[in-house]
């Protein structure tokens, strides 16, 4: 590699933070019923105000599936991107894998690795277990811990749920779910949604809209009916947005409303 050039966004910016560290899974992705990378030598990228993303060593990816095109954007602390379009089985993809040349020389790391837009592949394993939405972060933390506190959900003047068994779901940056059994819950008042979405932490959750006169609040609960091994706990349980409901109180006290990218 070439002498680098200095990254002008560390410079503007000096507390941004982009770091690799290694990846000891083995990670696989396919595409069109191909394995197009397959590597026990991945990285994570930790940038600030991003996800983390996995990068992957050229050496460990099938380069006879990809053509470079001319595509080329920059990132001030990263350097200039290359792509390269992917073919397999009669579908292509332009321009879905990216990579760094000749990164800036505050992170040498990138050279000889690449990265995939993680929606545009059709699955993604670590080891032999699917992963959904993006890489788990080995810094985030989920725990459920059951708690004898009443949990009370209230919209448009009604209780829909009031429960002393609710399972207290704490994860990393995120504000605290209750996830409620249906017992405790007036489940005469949701009817199921076609809305499915996936959590890399939980897994697949199906979601519930909740009917109140003329009136429907779609998506406003969640369930994991069989979430991964990990997270047991909240098998079949049901969880209210707290951004979407007037109140959830905990022992009659009402919590603090987040606001977040699921606020309506």
């Amino acid at each position: 590699m070439a002498d680098a050039l200095a990254s002008p966004g560390f410079a503007k910016h000096p507390n941004y933070q982009v770091r690799l560290e290694v990846c000891p899974r083995r990670i696989r992705i396919e595409f069109a019923g191909v394995t197009i990378a397959d590597t026990i030598a991945a990285r994570y990228l930790f940038e600030s105000k991003h996800l983390p993303v996995f990068y992957l060593p050229i050496d460990d990816i099938d380069m006879s599936l990809f053509e470079k095109t001319a595509q080329q954007t920059n990132c001030p602390f990263k350097g200039d991107a290359s792509y390269w379009s992917l073919s397999a089985n009669g579908r292509k993809l332009e321009n879905g894998m990216w990579g760094y040349e000749q990164p800036y020389r505050e992170v040498p790391e990138l050279f000889g690795l690449a990265a995939f837009y993680w929606e545009k592949m059709d699955h993604w394993y670590e080891e032999d277990e699917e992963i959904f939405v993006h890489p788990r972060d080995p810094y985030k933390r989920i725990d459920v811990v059951p708690s004898s506190r009443t949990v009370q959900v209230e919209l448009a003047g009604q209780i829909l749920a009031d429960s002393a068994n609710a399972m207290f779901l704490f994860e990393t940056n995120l504000p605290t779910r209750y996830y409620l059994p249906r017992e405790d819950v007036r489940m005469h008042l949701l009817s199921t949604s076609q809305t499915t979405s996936q959590c890399p932490y939980k897994g697949i959750a199906s979601h519930w809209n909740v009917t109140l006169g003329e009136h429907v609040y779609e998506d406003i609960v969640w369930s994991y009916p069989e979430p991964i091994a990990e997270c047991p706990k909240i098998r079949d349980l049901l969880c209210f947005y707290n951004e979407n409901v007037d109140a959830i109180k905990i022992n009659g006290k009402p919590q603090p409303k987040p606001a977040t990218k699921w606020s309506k």
